[in-house]
């Protein structure tokens, strides 16, 4: 990790990273008292993380992922997706409100998409962003 990248995630966690990532972890516990979408909690609990810390970071496709992830992103969406992307929506926009913040807008405006559709999605090094597609994920 780079100096920069540390400087941008010390100032990502303490400017809206906490937050989102506590909305993610919300999201995670609801899923895993239901039981029947412990998959989605797992996703949201991934997404918890990378919320804390993203710089140095990126999402990349699962291989494999299809039909099911479809199915399953269509549910998260409907029942917690466009909440959590309305979280980001509103962290944007108060972020752009001074000069520091517009970045940090920016990059939350990035991670609505993630928000929406968070299955079939995998988290890795942003010098590696291929390394799902060939086998050497994590």
């Amino acid at each position: 990790m780079t100096p920069i990248q540390l400087l941008l995630n010390i100032l990502w966690l303490i400017l809206c990273g906490f937050w989102m990532a506590l909305g993610y972890f919300v999201a995670a516990v609801i899923c895993f008292i239901l039981i029947i979408t412990i998959p989605f909690g797992v996703a949201a609990m991934r997404n918890a993380l990378y919320m804390l810390w993203p710089f140095g970071r990126t999402t990349v496709e699962k291989p494999g992922a299809g039909a099911g992830a479809l199915l399953g992103n269509i549910i998260w969406f409907v029942v917690a997706g466009w909440w959590l992307a309305l979280g980001h929506l509103g962290t944007s926009i108060a972020l752009a409100v001074t000069i520091v913040g517009i970045p940090f807008a920016w990059a939350n405006l990035k991670l609505i998409p993630l928000a929406l559709f968070p299955l079939g999605r995998e988290i890795v090094d942003s010098d590696q962003p291929f390394a799902a597609s060939y086998g050497a994920a994590r």
